[in-house]
């Protein structure tokens, strides 16, 4: 009884019921559960037997009493970590006075406790009687970031444990709460993460459910949870039907049936993209109607208007104001370059210097009308302050894209061009070449004999007295090759106004020294009329004449490379795909089971950032369409590679291997030779790499002790299974799609997934300003094919080649507005969670050895880190390491926010 009284007075906040047939004994009782190890033997067969069983204890004294008498009931306590928004609409100020109104006179946040046991009178889950949260209107004033609220909730001794929690929000106003602690049980805490927005009554009449930190296996699942975990799942498919609202927490699939604008004319028409006639992975379904000309078309919603996706997956406040405030600094270096090409009269830069006023000086030149245009332009008072609180109009200038910073003529330079096939922004378009020349895989019925212009002549005088042929069994020749993806768009594009392209080869040779050299580029057009020539073969230049055409070559393999770049290895391979792999782990992964809480930091964002994508960036007319070089054919070039994807091939070893980079070889590190050794992003890819995948196999081997498990795991199988059937449907008759049947198969997988998000992903975007923000180092698109002899525009070339150079880049207008894009596809928010990093680190799950591993490998990614920090600085790595050379450090974990060229989050965030 003396320990009872002292376990009452120790908790301040626990109140208690009386039982009516009192007893003076019983009223001084205080009961909570406990943490009793079971033996072995008690433990049903197939149960893990490293985790404690918990159960009630309970004094002798009062179980004797409990017998005759009614259960004793005792007060719990829950609180809620909500969070306010830093900036609130008048609306929204007066929803949240009237919020704290109503709270007073009854419309209240209640919630419900749930046990894990089944109440054995009803057959039904336990559960807790309702209990409002006390403080909501004390607190309504409050300005923190954060605010707690506590919840006084009823239980009886046999109760058990609390597993779940379900939330009725009467109030008018949702509200985003990060989590819930529920306090008094003497196994501790109980940790609710719950990271999401809690609807009002008045849009989403049932109660929301959130259940603990502990994580189960489906047929693991405490018997009072099995049917709060069913119907979850159900609401998160939803019925297929219906226009989602914004405030819908709905997951489904879609084709990309958006992209177009029908009822703009005939040129916004696009086709749908997913499907027998044009395979691609699919979007999250909005259920918009169709558009008024076509039943088929999506109707469009234009911005500022927002697209749906579920609640929880738009952006938190933090990063849609660096969002929108990226946005702003778009539109104003998109609106001003138009006004100044308006006022001149040649929209081509006139000359270096004037692409370099755009750092120095802004997007209004030398023209003098910066100030008296921004008080002028009808713009939003945000935007003014933001000018006047910009040194010397800074706003309206660009940030020195980090090429320029070590040496601003690094561009020029054939070693830089070969380094960035490495190190740049695309590193993962360089093959070795194994057959010379180069064979293309193109129907020559269709596309006619597509023979390589390529000789041994064109080459061999840089391969330091190798032959052709012994260069290539040394594995010294390597290739991008654009040519078959190209080619056969090649005829529209060309058609378009202001674009003019090639498909291109280019063939580097590793010299001794480690490092690569273009020996050889390959301009191919299609055919043309008999006698004309369809290809062009260009070498480093002997003279003027030749170092100009050079130099209009490698631009052209840019443009070649930045569409393919983020058509394909960027939006493709990173963020379509992943898209269907999230939508199914959200309508078949439960919360509580184990794989979603591996795989949750990784889906933050995607899905938004692809809806707003499709509504700016890959539609018609869209950024991506007006600044690379296929225009309006840019999203079919990314479904004709879709054709070739395949996610056996997408893991950093597999790639390296298919593109004949590295070969297997178990006494190297990673288990890979490189046969590029300084290649830097492969060199740091591949310890990240191998983390992520020590992590998921100790992650999977905890809750998979044999391969039963894994294929008995419904909820898994049918992740796994309807991400291809259903998400990757055009797709899902391949044979080479993983089979999940073993730890190893999961790992693998789960692994590559993992990649994706993280690392790949951030290799691929976060150089894009800092390598394509000077767009003579990497232009989007060209606007002039090289002048032949016998061109009338050849002479144009001869008398001035620079103006000529300028006239092919993207115009001003052009150039800035890509420029606008890319500075914001480059920026980390304030609110960016890092590899190595999540949410409630502690208690994002209740299993304490998963934590201790995450720990592990946290402290892993920390060394990797170092250890690029130590190659950047190793001067015998002159890929990374030189005079004018810029480190790589697109795979450095960390960052802070802005434009960094470093930084791994854990998902496509952006």
């Amino acid at each position: 009884m003396a320990q009872a009284n002292s376990m009452m007075e120790n908790s301040s906040f626990l109140g208690f019921n009386i039982l009516k047939n009192s007893n003076r004994n019983l009223r001084r009782l205080c009961v909570n559960p406990h943490v009793i190890p079971l033996d072995r033997k008690t433990l049903r067969k197939g149960v893990r037997t490293t985790r404690p069983v918990v159960v009630a204890a309970i004094s002798e004294d009062l179980v004797k009493l409990v017998r005759v008498e009614k259960p004793v009931t005792f007060m719990v306590r829950a609180v809620l970590t909500v969070r306010n928004k830093n900036k609130e609409d008048l609306t929204e100020t007066l929803l949240k006075k009237l919020d704290a109104f109503a709270d007073q006179i009854g419309r209240n946040v209640v919630l419900e406790l749930y046990s894990n046991d089944i109440d054995p009178k009803t057959r039904a889950p336990k559960k807790s009687k309702g209990a409002a949260l006390k403080d909501w209107s004390k607190k309504s004033n409050l300005k923190t970031e954060r605010v707690n609220y506590i919840a006084d909730i009823l239980v009886d001794s046999e109760f058990g444990i609390p597993g779940a929690i379900t939330i009725t929000n009467k109030h008018q106003k949702e509200f985003f709460l990060e989590s819930i602690i529920i306090e008094g049980f003497a196994c501790g805490p109980v940790h609710f993460p719950c990271n999401s927005w809690v609807q009002s009554t008045k849009d989403h009449s049932k109660p929301r459910v959130f259940f603990s930190n502990q994580p189960y296996l489906p047929h693991e699942t405490p018997a009072g949870l099995k049917y709060l975990r069913d119907q979850e799942l159900k609401d998160l498919r939803g019925d297929g039907a219906g226009v989602r609202k914004l405030s819908d927490r709905v997951y489904d699939y879609d084709v990309y049936n958006d992209l177009g604008n029908p009822d703009r004319g005939n040129e916004y028409i696009r086709p749908s993209l997913g499907g027998e006639k044009i395979p691609y992975p699919r979007r999250c379904r909005t259920g918009r109607v169709p558009s008024d000309t076509d039943i088929l078309a999506e109707s469009r919603v234009e911005k500022p208007f927002p697209v749906y996706v579920p609640r929880d997956e738009q952006f938190e406040e933090s990063k849609a104001n660096a969002f929108s405030t990226g946005r702003l600094k778009a539109v104003l270096h998109n609106l001003l370059p138009q006004i100044v090409a308006n006022i001149s009269k040649k929209h081509d830069f006139k000359g270096f210097s004037q692409i370099d006023s755009l750092y120095s000086e802004g997007v209004l030149l030398k023209l003098g009308l910066q100030d008296d245009l921004v008080k002028k332009l009808p713009l939003p008072k945000l935007v003014s302050r933001l000018h006047e609180s910009s040194q010397g109009g800074g706003l309206l200038k660009y940030d020195t894209p980090k090429i320029l910073s070590k040496d601003k003529f690094a561009w020029l330079r054939d070693d830089e061009f070969a380094r960035q096939a490495i190190a740049g922004v695309n590193p993962v378009s360089i093959e070795r070449l194994q057959v010379f020349p180069p064979v293309s895989r193109l129907d020559p019925e269709k596309y006619g004999p597509q023979e390589s212009a390529l000789r041994e002549e064109h080459i061999v005088g840089h391969l330091d007295g190798m032959t052709v042929q012994q260069a290539l069994e040394e594995n010294k020749l390597f290739i991008i090759d654009y040519h078959d993806t190209y080619l056969p768009f090649l005829d529209r594009i060309n058609a378009l106004d202001g674009r003019k392209a090639y498909a291109t080869r280019t063939i580097f040779y590793l010299n001794p020294a480690g490092t690569l050299m273009p020996v050889a580029i390959e301009l191919s057009l299609p055919q043309g009329l008999p006698g004309s020539e369809s290809k062009r073969v260009v070498t480093p230049p002997v003279d003027a004449t030749s170092n100009w055409l050079w130099q209009l070559a490698k631009a052209h393999v840019c443009a070649n490379d930045a569409g393919i770049h983020q058509l394909v290895h960027h939006w493709l391979r990173t963020h379509a795909s992943m898209e269907p792999f999230i939508l199914a782990a959200h309508r078949q992964l439960s919360a509580m089971h184990p794989i979603y809480k591996l795989l949750d930091p990784h889906m933050r964002y995607t899905l938004e950032i692809n809806a707003l994508a499709r509504q700016n960036l890959i539609n018609a007319d869209g950024v991506i369409e007006q600044c690379f070089t296929p225009g309006r054919y840019c999203m079919e070039m990314s479904a004709a590679a879709y054709k070739n994807w395949r996610f056996d091939l997408e893991g950093l070893p597999t790639d390296l291997i298919r593109r004949g980079i590295a070969v297997r070889d178990p006494s190297k590190p990673h288990g890979l030779k490189l046969l590029i050794e300084d290649y830097p992003y492969a060199a740091d890819g591949l310890m990240i790499w191998e983390a992520i995948q020590t992590w998921v196999r100790t992650y999977v081997n905890r809750y998979y002790p044999d391969s039963a498990h894994i294929c008995n795991d419904r909820e898994l199988q049918a992740w796994y299974a309807e991400s291809i059937n259903v998400g990757h449907a055009d797709l899902r008759h391949e044979d080479w799609w993983p089979t999940l049947a073993d730890a190893d198969d999961l790992t693998g997988i789960l692994t590559t997934i993992i990649w994706l998000a993280s690392a790949q992903h951030a290799a691929l975007n976060f150089g894009q300003y800092p390598y394509g923000g000077y767009i003579p180092n990497r232009p989007p698109l060209m606007r002039r094919l090289l002048p032949d002899e016998n061109d009338p525009e050849y002479t144009c070339f001869h008398d001035d080649p620079q103006k000529y150079f300028l006239s092919a880049l993207p115009s001003l207008l052009q150039s800035t507005k890509f420029m606008a894009v890319v500075d914001t596809l480059s920026t980390h928010s304030p609110d960016e969670e890092y590899i190595g990093e999540r949410q409630q680190t502690d208690t994002w799950t209740g299993d304490s050895e998963i934590v201790e591993a995450f720990y592990g490998f946290s402290a892993e990614i920390g060394r990797i880190e170092k250890e690029i920090e130590k190659r950047n600085s190793d001067a015998s790595l002159k890929n990374r390491c030189g005079a004018g050379v810029l480190p790589y450090e697109l795979l450095a974990p960390s960052s802070g926010p802005g434009v960094t060229c470093r930084g791994v989050p854990n998902s496509v965030s952006i």
